[in-house]
């Protein structure tokens, strides 16, 4: 088993070598830039101290959404996919910033380039490689996102009761989100505490709940948020409007669980088309090694796997397009 792995260590060695530089260059970077936002509330705190309180307190807000990097602010105006990875990573509750976030993409694109260019130097293998490491960052993202965002939805129509039973006791819209925000579970609690934060510090209440809307792209919350705003605005029963949109979101929950029992089929049988190439090549390669090597020793060959590759990829990704049904 040694011997087998012997030719990957000096890949293996640069690649983690690279790997634990990006780490360690997105830590530099994210203690540079929290020593420099501490610095900054520093000085506006002295500011608000020696000037009037409203004239500092809005210097404050203002420099407080300036504090990312000017580079970034460049790179968003001419890139706009750029802008949606702030609150991709917000949506999914991590800490990372959208430096780190890019220094990791970038580092791992390049440690992975680097490792199949020492084994299999050809171009479009080097080229899949590195997109295929560099899009890891932006699946776990991406994954923490839609795990938390399905648990948020989970969540909603119990807070949506909660809320109806403190508006029917006689409480008003404020403090049933208060007490979503005491009693239920994250991250739906955070989010609901943070709108009452919101409007109890003088944001406007509607700007508040549109707030929720832009941090949870979620249908049922765009729903529960207009409610809210009609109600506002031309008065009705809300306790009521709410016991008939909770009831809605479950019954949608029950026809997504029967979904996901009729298309199960379709994708275990994406996984398994998926795995079964590796899984015989794997074989193959224990049982009459020299026949596999071939595909990574002639020059034609390593193409047509590199092509097949691809061609794996695409099929999965379709397999998952067509069993992935919106309700």
């Amino acid at each position: 088993m040694i011997d087998a792995l012997a030719p990957w260590m000096p890949t293996i060695m640069i690649f983690s070598a690279v790997a634990l530089a990006t780490v360690a260059t997105a830590l530099g970077v994210e203690w540079a830039l929290e020593l420099r936002q501490r610095r900054v509330v520093v000085r506006q705190l002295h500011a608000i101290s020696s000037s009037t309180a409203s004239s500092a307190a809005a210097a404050l807000f203002r420099d407080a959404a300036g504090v990312d990097a000017r580079w970034l602010e460049e790179l968003a105006a001419r890139v706009p996919q750029f802008r949606g990875i702030s609150g991709l990573i917000d949506r999914a509750g991590l800490s990372w910033t959208v430096q780190s976030f890019i220094i990791a993409t970038l580092g791992l694109a390049i440690a992975a380039g680097i490792g199949v260019a020492l084994v299999f130097p050809v171009g479009p293998a080097i080229l899949v490689a590195a997109l295929a490491a560099g899009a890891l960052p932006y699946a776990y993202v991406n994954h923490r996102a839609g795990r938390r965002m399905g648990l948020f939805e989970e969540q909603l129509p119990d807070a949506i009761d909660l809320i109806g039973r403190a508006m029917r006791a006689g409480h008003p819209l404020s403090a049933g989100l208060k007490m979503v925000g005491d009693e239920a579970l994250e991250p739906l609690a955070g989010e609901f505490r943070r709108v009452f934060e919101e409007q109890r510090f003088g944001m406007p209440f509607d700007e508040a709940l549109l707030g929720l809307c832009d941090r949870i792209p979620i249908t049922d919350v765009r729903i529960l948020v207009m409610a809210i705003m009609v109600q506002r605005e031309v008065g009705g029963n809300l306790a009521e409007v709410l016991d008939k949109i909770a009831y809605v979101i479950r019954q949608r929950f029950t026809i997504k669980r029967q979904i996901r029992v009729y298309t199960a089929q379709g994708r275990f049988s994406g996984v398994v088309l998926s795995l079964l190439p590796i899984g015989v090549g794997s074989a193959l390669f224990f049982i009459n090694r020299e026949y596999v090597v071939t595909l990574f020793v002639d020059p034609i060959a390593r193409y047509f796997l590199v092509f097949a590759v691809v061609l794996q990829l695409m099929g999965y990704l379709w397999i998952r397009r067509i069993v992935d049904i919106e309700i």
